[in-house]
């Protein structure tokens, strides 16, 4: 089924609007990692050393830091990624500082989480270019618990009381963000832990999103549920007359959602096709500004034409370029031919800014890479408007 043909108010090929925060050395950097990465073999290869480096504990932050990390990360630190956030600020960007630390598996190192996350709820109370937060639900609990919470299986006393610690922990953050009135994103996850992430989620926008969305959900549209679970939310939050504050992307964990269900012979939770998943995408979008007056949302995407289909239906309607209900949203280091450009036409936008230890981040980054690559056209996408900007500085 062909995209429908629209006459969007927003185009994407201005590149000196693009990339004018990023200096003549900054540029031909970010060249040479576009390069690499729009080689599939070359990024396979480097992401399976990654991989296998960090496996055996061998070093690779030095290799890490001063090439992939400064691409698409924002410090190692909040008080590195400001100098980054105020850069992005300048241009009308907003910057969504992203703990990006992996892997961790215990009570401290959840505890741990919860106090930055808190951290950076102070920091963007005060500062207009961070206009959101965001968070991983699997970064304050073990993965383990979120499975048995999600499988509905009678939990042990132990994991009762985990429970309890979870949401009372979730329930602070969220608390944190109400009391400055800044709302955060929760990410989406594997489908196997996604059902205790609903629930969660759920409860706090029954309890802080009474007047405004502050507590925000995320939805997958790669998954063939995920439109039909927006539109029950939608009415149950009417009903419940507590505001839906949504985030809405494709999706990650493709791969890992087919091979698992593969291996337990299960249904796969996936779109049959890329087009399938295209058409929830902008079906979603068409249904949150059908439902505006009840939602708030963020389109997460790095497609011109979702982008452009989303400026096209506000345009539509009618509504303001920086309407507050709606967010455009990209990664830092990608598709900045779009952020910027939907800035400078006066559309809110914002950027996802990761940071964390380089050591730790590395996961993030090996993902990242992976996913990008595997988006047909995006990689080259990418390098041409790059190429084209190092063309229009020579001229």
């Amino acid at each position: 089924m062909e995209q429908q043909k629209i006459d969007s108010p927003v185009i994407f090929d201005d590149t000196t609007q693009a990339f004018a925060h990023l200096s003549d050395n900054d540029l031909r950097s970010n060249y040479w990692i576009f390069r690499l990465m729009n080689s599939s073999f070359l990024t396979g290869l480097s992401t399976s050393l990654a991989e296998l480096a960090i496996k055996i504990g061998f070093p690779v932050s030095w290799a890490a830091k001063p090439t992939v990390f400064r691409v698409f990360c924002g410090g190692e630190t909040i008080d590195e990624s400001l100098e980054v956030v105020n850069k992005l600020g300048e241009n009308k960007v907003g910057a969504i500082l992203d703990y990006s630390v992996e892997g961790q598996d215990s009570e401290s190192e959840f505890a741990k989480t919860e106090k930055e996350l808190i951290e950076i709820v102070s920091i963007a109370k005060d500062n207009p270019h961070i206009p959101v937060t965001c968070m991983k639900i699997s970064g304050i609990a073990s993965n383990r618990l979120l499975e048995r919470l999600s499988s509905g299986v009678d939990l042990t006393d132990p994991e009762r009381v985990l429970s309890g610690v979870l949401h009372k922990r979730f329930e602070r953050i969220c608390q944190a963000n109400f009391d400055a009135g800044v709302p955060v994103y929760v990410d989406a996850e594997e489908s196997w832990i996604q059902p205790a992430i609903d629930r969660l989620v759920e409860s706090m926008m029954s309890k802080f999103n009474k007047d405004k969305a502050i507590v925000f959900q995320t939805l997958q549209m790669f998954r063939h549920d995920r439109l039909a679970y927006y539109r029950d939310l939608i009415e149950k939050a009417r009903i419940g007359g507590f505001k839906v504050g949504m985030k809405i992307v494709r999706g990650a964990y493709l791969d890992k959602e087919n091979e698992r269900a593969e291996e337990k012979g299960y249904s796969s939770p996936i779109q049959p096709s890329k087009v399938a998943t295209d058409e929830a995408y902008n079906a979603a979008l068409k249904l949150s500004i059908d439902n505006l007056d009840w939602v708030e949302f963020c389109a997460g995407t790095h497609n011109e034409y979702s982008s452009q289909y989303l400026a096209f239906l506000m345009n539509e309607k009618g509504l303001q370029n920086d309407h507050p209900n709606i967010y455009f949203s990209q990664l830092y280091g990608m598709s900045d031919y779009m952020s910027f450009n939907l800035a400078a036409a006066g559309y809110n936008v914002s950027k996802y800014l990761p940071y964390g230890p380089v050591k730790f981040t590395l996961p993030y980054l090996i993902r990242r890479a992976k996913e990008n690559t595997a988006i047909a056209g995006q990689m080259g996408k990418e390098f041409s408007m790059i190429l084209k900007e190092q063309s229009r500085r020579k001229s």
